[in-house]
């Protein structure tokens, strides 16, 4: 694999640029990012020339903000670019994975042909490697090629990273997302055919003023945003909590036990979880779950899906976390959904999980802003705006 990413960086480098021509219409920042000299620049010149984000840090090039869109709080996907001239595209900003992948025009799939799709030979940038690539989700699949070109977060430039094209997306529910593909956030270790995640390029290039991001969930549409190499203390209030990842390939903790109405109900003997901004819900071992749907008074309707009556959500009562001895609470407005058109019934949010791993998924990242910090390897809670 190291020699994939060797021969990615020495075809880049043979296509150096000499002169910079100016081109009426374009901006700089345009001009240079075509020529593949924006990296280069932006190193040297450390002032962030880009409006993009002036409300959070103006002035700090390696802190910057990635918005992200909301749909129906089940996803959560903000917009990156890959290739020169820049090519857009929707990702899931992912901490339980660690592979970025987007379909490509190879892909005759359903999925790919309502997403975007990736045309190499429209980026001059472009490599390919010759190699496969295949990726298995708890939702969808994708198998595809590995090709490697200039990926651009925000104001963010990561050059020669590895990353997925999709050939194929079989089943239906990579159909009827609205993102196009996914970008990991998780170690190394995770990744498929190990090859090097986006933030460990970003790490390895000294692009971030701090080996850290950050995430911040709102409920409404827009709002939510992922933060590179930085924490933004307009989201959260009171202190923030620390606590050491217990195993370095999804952002893993130990946990000590969830409580409900002061009983301990599940975990009981301690557990491990994982801070997972790919899953919309909260999943853990059937009968913890099961446990907690009946200690918060949902029921089993015939579709398996728990439910209660919305009308009795001011009454239930919060669900507790506790992690390194600090309790996280989730109450009920949290953890519960509507049914669209159904004004009387609320879903509840907890999942059965194959897994022994419990996932807290987006819905305890909306009560908790959460970081992640690669350089100490602990994740950092507090309690969200």
């Amino acid at each position: 694999m190291r020699s994939l990413v060797l021969l990615c960086v020495v075809l880049a480098l043979s296509d150096g640029i000499t002169r910079l021509p100016l081109e009426r219409g374009k901006k700089l920042r345009e001009i240079l990012r075509e020529k593949g000299l924006l990296h280069r620049f932006l190193q040297h010149h450390r002032y962030d020339i880009s409006t993009k984000f002036p409300h959070a840090f103006p002035d700090v090039l390696t802190v910057v903000s990635e918005p992200l869109l909301n749909t129906l709080d089940m996803e959560y996907y903000g917009t990156i670019s890959i290739g020169t001239p820049p090519q857009d595209f929707t990702v899931v900003f992912d901490t339980g994975s660690s592979n970025l992948w987007v379909p490509s025009i190879s892909c005759t799939s359903p999925a790919c042909q309502s997403h975007q799709m990736f045309n190499p030979s429209q980026s001059s940038t472009y490599k390919g490697t010759g190699q496969n690539l295949s990726i298995h989700y708890g939702t969808g699949d994708m198998e595809g090629t590995v090709g490697c070109d200039t990926v651009t977060v925000a104001s963010l430039v990561d050059t020669n990273q590895l990353f997925g094209l999709s050939t194929s997306e079989p089943g239906q529910f990579f159909v009827y997302v609205k993102f196009d593909g996914i970008l990991g956030l998780g170690y190394p270790s995770l990744a498929a055919d190990g090859i090097t995640p986006v933030f460990d390029n970003m790490m390895n290039e000294s692009l971030l003023e701090q080996n850290l991001f950050s995430v911040y969930l709102s409920r409404e549409t827009m709002g939510s945003t992922v933060i590179f190499g930085g924490i933004d203390e307009s989201y959260f209030t009171g202190s923030i909590n620390w606590i050491p990842v217990s195993y370095q390939g999804y952002w893993q903790i130990s946990m000590d036990s969830i409580i409900v109405n002061k009983q301990e109900i599940a975990c009981s003997s301690g557990c491990q979880a994982i801070i997972d901004t790919g899953t919309s819900l909260v999943a853990g071992p059937a009968l913890d779950i099961g446990d907690i749907q009946s200690a918060v008074g949902a029921n089993q309707n015939s579709y398996g899906e728990y439910s209660v009556n919305c009308s009795h959500i001011v009454a239930m009562p919060d669900v507790v976390f506790v992690i390194g001895g600090i309790q996280y609470p989730v109450p009920a407005l949290a953890y519960t959904e509507q049914i669209q058109n159904d004004q009387g019934t609320c879903m509840s949010s907890f999942q059965n999980s194959s897994a022994d791993l419990w996932i807290l998924g987006d819905v305890f990242i909306r009560v908790y802003y959460s970081i992640f910090d690669r350089a100490n390897n602990r994740v950092g809670l507090a309690k969200a705006i």
